[in-house]
């Protein structure tokens, strides 16, 4: 095979630490400026890792926000690198695959998964590798061969790997987790900023009562705690959705989550709330 020359942008990636770190450290290889024209792409701020997260699609969105749901997944890395780049074109080489390669200057290109997931069960801490990808993508045979140097490359790590469709993905949970993933850290609101960690469990725990076979809406509910505790309006919907966030409150997370209805509280975990750190 002959020796490929790499690119000036990869060498300088690679000195940035692109790709590596894991947490907080953690520098995705790709980042929305890198990629010109794209639509659809965000940043959102992990609960997690505490850092900016990178993402390409709606999808890989969707997927973030029900990994950081998951009390399984302890660390979350997108947009993670194969290298070093030689390894993958080696294994275009074997599989008779043409390697991805710049369509400018034909340079073959860093190829990334979109997620690199480290899980914990039990005793077990383990890493496992993640493709996003539409279904219908599926059926094009140039991201099929792509696939299969991505699959063979994890193989070789002896790490699993599998793709991951929109069909996987329940969407209605992830859309119900966008609402309360801002609210993890109360004290990022004006209102709670000051206020005595003791005083945050015990309105806490009275806004808890009240959404406790209740029959109005959560909007009522929230309204009248307001005006009850003499808190601007809106305090209650935040400490609503920050126990749904923490985790204090259980609800079905499959199902829609609106303001206008009523709530089915499924469990009261109150060691979770002994357990946030208000201050």
């Amino acid at each position: 095979m002959s020796k490929r020359k790499r690119t000036s942008k990869v060498d300088k990636w690679i000195k940035e630490g692109r790709g590596t770190g894991s947490g907080v450290e953690y520098k995705p290889w790709l980042k929305i400026q890198d990629i010109s024209s794209l639509g659809r792409s965000t940043r959102l701020k992990g609960i997690k890792t505490n850092r900016q997260h990178e993402f390409l699609s709606d999808l890989e969105r969707n997927y973030f926000y029900i990994s950081e749901f998951s009390d399984a997944i302890l660390d979350i890395r997108e947009q993670f690198p194969l290298l070093p780049q030689e390894e993958t074109i080696v294994i275009a080489d074997e599989l008779g695959i043409n390697h991805p390669a710049d369509p400018k200057t034909g340079d073959p290109i860093v190829m990334t998964t979109d997620f690199l997931l480290t899980v914990g069960k039990g005793q077990n801490v383990f890493e496992v590798a993640r493709t996003i990808k539409m279904k219908d993508e599926l059926l094009k045979e140039r991201v099929l061969e792509k696939f299969e140097i991505e699959r063979e490359y994890w193989k070789r790590k002896d790490i699993d790997w599998s793709i991951v469709t929109e069909e996987e993905i329940p969407k209605t949970m992830a859309r119900n987790i966008s609402y309360i993933h801002d609210y993890y850290d109360i004290r990022d609101y004006d209102v709670f900023e000051q206020m005595s960690s003791q005083h945050i469990e015990d309105i806490s725990l009275s806004l808890m009562q009240r959404l406790l076979n209740n029959k109005h809406s959560i909007r009522t509910i929230t309204n009248e705690f307001d005006t009850d505790t003499h808190l601007p309006f809106g305090s209650g919907v935040t400490l609503f959705y920050h126990l749904i966030a923490q985790k204090i409150i259980a609800i079905d997370m499959l199902n829609p989550l609106s303001l206008e209805q009523q709530i089915d509280i499924k469990s009261i975990d109150e060691s979770r709330l002994k357990k946030v750190k208000f201050g």
